[in-house]
């Protein structure tokens, strides 16, 4: 996030989109349905009639998987109607000219073919969006887990530049992170081509610093795989073994079936995890590990805000901190690695992280900082970009609309598209833990519209079955106004009815993210 979560209360228009907010990021709606009662004016752009919609004053209907072709309409106009911050794009950026050539055909009504949304919506929310003295966007994996997702996130940053909403309170783009240390994770060198706060791993000025601080030599400078490179590498029979921490593959994967077949090519498999999920079944050797209220440590969240974790309650059994398991197989391995408490790690830590460096163990104790904090005098950084961008000028990208991977047919006539709701979390390995929670939400559902399911003849709370060219699961029908006539919903958190059992193995080039929120489904009645 380019801006705090608090700072989303401040703007005077706040887009959402890619986001069910209500129900991924409870806690974050709250701040954004305070400032839509505060008169703020808030936007949804999303394919369902999500929770969202109540607060807000305009609703955009896109089709799946055209999100570059309605942000570039929006663009069209603002810039048609000079409606552009030009002092901002003179003074901070590079490449408007390209951009502006590419969007002029992206008129309102060439958007209305593409998209569905009507020209006149198109017409307004650009001169809402620009007009705002402060306008801040949202976004969530509903814009990124696309073919063209890295795409996607360019167009809505074009999109901030071009009104000058970067840099400043109430503004900025912000995607709102699925879990809750994911950015840590980030943060930490948990991709397959950086080191900590983004170092790349072939910059040979990094790896001497880590190769100073570790006291070793030879790091390796060569690029990692993405998770789903390593599954279709697994599949080939071309990568053997695997470690995965708290993850929970065979529901999360996209085309499990392709997923099982991978895994079961696998010479090795350890999972490391509080519970015995999916995956840690089929493991060669499970890892009990502690789970957040069992340890010290640091969590780094959404808004960039490093803070503490504390040691709440003793872990049962055997389990052990994730750090501790670590430590003692590099020590086996011949890499001996020894520290007395995370406070240690977390001195190392800013010793090789550049943008943790002034954060202390002590300064956070109370309350968190957001990085970079280059120095213990820093205070931190809540807004990035205020002054320049981290290249210098930003850069706007000329990007063209591209449909999905797959469309529908008359084999597959149905889009599907994937999402959580508010009562479990990701795979379900914690939530579905709980009672109460599996009370409210006890088995999986597909979302049809009342049109298409008129159509076919279903009838709310039937058994049906739902087919893909990957797979096909059996779950019961939910007619819902929060559906759109040849779009169904289906949440991917029950491995009963995995719901990734049907999506698209495609990926983004860039990102290597999986198409997991578009692909073609037919739907039948389940005989009696």
């Amino acid at each position: 996030m380019t801006n705090t979560i608090a700072d989303i209360e401040t703007a005077d228009v706040i887009l959402i989109t890619g986001s069910n907010t209500t129900e991924n990021h409870p806690v974050l709606s709250a701040f954004i349905k305070r400032a839509a009662l505060k008169g703020k004016t808030v936007i949804v752009v999303d394919p369902r009639k999500i929770k969202m919609v109540e607060h807000a004053k305009k609703w955009l209907r896109p089709g799946l998987g055209t999100d570059i072709a309605w942000i570039n309409g929006l663009m069209h106009v603002i810039i048609e109607e000079g409606l552009h911050d030009q002092a901002f794009i003179s003074e901070r950026t590079e490449g408007f000219e390209n951009l502006k050539e590419t969007v002029k055909k992206y008129t309102p009504e060439y958007v209305e073919q593409i998209t569905g949304i009507a020209a006149s919506d198109i017409i307004g929310t650009a001169r809402i969006f620009a007009r705002a003295d402060k306008a801040s966007i949202c976004y969530c994996m509903g814009i990124t887990q696309h073919t063209c997702g890295t795409d996607n996130v360019k167009s809505l940053a074009n999109l901030s530049m071009l009104c000058g909403h970067l840099g400043k309170p109430g503004g900025g783009v912000n995607p709102l992170r699925g879990q809750n240390n994911v950015q840590g994770a980030c943060d930490m060198g948990g991709l397959p081509n950086v080191l900590t706060a983004y170092q790349k791993v072939d910059d040979s000025g990094a790896v001497k610093k880590f190769e100073s601080a570790w006291n070793v030599t030879g790091l390796s400078t060569k690029p990692g795989l993405a998770v789903t490179e390593m599954i279709q590498k697994a599949e080939k029979g071309e990568f053997k073994s695997l470690y995965i921490i708290g993850e929970n593959p065979l529901v999360s994967d996209p085309d499990l079936n392709h997923a099982e077949k991978a895994f079961g090519n696998l010479d090795f498999l350890v999972v490391q995890d509080i519970f015995m999920t999916e995956t840690a079944k089929i493991a060669d050797v499970v890892l009990p590990s502690f789970c957040f209220a069992e340890k010290e440590g640091t969590f780094s969240n959404t808004e960039r805000r490093l803070q503490r974790v504390r040691k709440a309650v003793e872990a049962p059994g055997f389990a052990r901190e994730d750090w501790r398991i670590t430590c003692e197989i590099a020590t086996r391995m011949g890499t001996p690695m020894e520290y007395a408490h995370p406070e240690e790690i977390f001195q190392e830590i800013r010793t090789v992280t550049p943008s943790y460096a002034g954060i202390t163990w002590d300064r956070i104790d109370k309350v968190g900082i957001h990085w970079p904090c280059p120095t213990t005098e820093h205070p931190g950084t809540p807004i990035l970009h205020t002054a320049q961008f981290t290249r210098g000028k930003g850069l706007f990208h000329a990007v063209e609309h591209q449909p999905p991977a797959e469309i529908p047919d008359k084999e597959y006539p149905l889009m599907l598209t994937t999402g959580r709701v508010i009562y479990h979390y990701h795979t379900g390995s914690m939530t579905m833990q709980t009672k109460g929670l599996n009370t409210m939400a006890p088995e999986c559902f597909v979302e049809i519209s009342q049109g298409d399911a008129a159509r076919m003849g279903i009838e709310d709370q039937e058994m049906i079955q739902v087919f893909s060219r990957r797979g096909k699961i059996q779950a019961r029908a939910k007619i819902s106004p929060m559906a759109v006539d040849g779009t169904v919903f289906i949440p991917f958190h029950f491995a009963r009815a995995a719901a990734n059992r049907l999506t698209n193995a495609a990926i983004d080039p860039v990102s290597k993210i999986p198409e997991l929120k578009v692909c073609a489904v037919s739907i039948e009645k389940v005989a009696a």
